[in-house]
This record gives C-alpha cells, sequence and structure tokens, in this order.
C-alpha cells in the first residue's frame, strides 16, 4: 500500500522550458529569404548547363540567418505555481465574460510572471517583453504557462526518439 507521506516528499511541480526568439528583425529576415528561395526556385531556368542556381546563395544566407535565430531564442522555465495560488491567480483576473474562465487581457500576462522561475519577471516586465515579441511568441509563453497548469500528459510520445532508438538498436 502506498504512503501518502512518502509520496508527497517525492513529488514536485509540473516544469516547463520554452525557447523564445527575442530578435524579431532576424525571424523576419529568415522568412523574407525563405520566401525568396521558393520564388526563385519557381520562376529560375537555366540559360545553360553552366549556370550555377541563385538560390545557392539564397539558401547558404537563410541557413545563415536562421543559426542567428536559434542563437538569439532565450530560455523561459515556467513551473506550477500550486492549487491554491493558481485558484487566488483566478480569482484576480475574472472574465467580464460568462463563457470565459479569466479575463484574457490581463491573466496571460500574470499567468506568466506568476510561473516564471528563469527568468524571474513581474506582470510590468512581461508587459514589457509583450511589446518587443510577436503574438507567437507570446502565445508560446501563455501556452507553456498553461501547459504546467492543465496539462495531464506526463511524458509525452516522441516520434523522434521512438525512430532514433530503433535506428540505433535500441528500444523504441
Amino acid at each position: 500500500m502506498a504512503d501518502i507521506t512518502d509520496i508527497l516528499k517525492r513529488a514536485t511541480p509540473r516544469e516547463r522550458t520554452v525557447m523564445v526568439c527575442i530578435r524579431g528583425d532576424l525571424a523576419g529576415e529568415a522568412e523574407r529569404l525563405a520566401a525568396e528561395l521558393a520564388r526563385t526556385s519557381d520562376d529560375w531556368e537555366p540559360a545553360d548547363l553552366t549556370e550555377v542556381h541563385p538560390g545557392r546563395e539564397l539558401a547558404a544566407r537563410l541557413k545563415a540567418v536562421r543559426e542567428q535565430v536559434k542563437a538569439a531564442e532565450v530560455p523561459f522555465l515556467l513551473r506550477y505555481i500550486g492549487d491554491r495560488a493558481y485558484s487566488d491567480l483566478l480569482a484576480k483576473h475574472p472574465s467580464e465574460k460568462d463563457e470565459e474562465l479569466f479575463n484574457s487581457d490581463t491573466f496571460p500576462r500574470a499567468l506568466i510572471a506568476a510561473s516564471s522561475v528563469d527568468p524571474v519577471m513581474t506582470e510590468e516586465q512581461v508587459a514589457e517583453l509583450f511589446e518587443v515579441i510577436n503574438e507567437g511568441e507570446i502565445k508560446k509563453l501563455f501556452d507553456a504557462a498553461w501547459d504546467v497548469h492543465h496539462s495531464a500528459d506526463v511524458v509525452p510520445f516522441s516520434l523522434a526518439a521512438s525512430a532514433l532508438l530503433a535506428g540505433l538498436g535500441g528500444e523504441s
């Protein structure tokens, strides 16, 4: 029979790390280069067999910018704040609409601030961050904060890990 005291000693709050790109200029440049590469690949026809595809240079530039984008990603560690603190946070940000659980203007910032353990942020700092990162990056942060409070999938299935292990002769 399980002993709840032992279980409580071993229990830790759910955590998740999400990578957020803080260089929107680089992300935009990567998108521009990818679109230009697609156009060039669709439209290009060589004048002779010695002509070099113009997409080669674009692909090299795109690869370099993608590496810069990757280097401009910052990890944010979010942690479950506990049932009581989460309930209190929800109560502080009630929705004015019956069909919504919380105020969608204020709760996301508050949840991210309360959940972020590295870096530690205030709601004001989250609001400042939201002024420079785009909605996609904001959604990544909120989804991670939401997931540490709501997700029940403790160990998500990874097709990539299973394929790699199977290819290496390990178990999948």
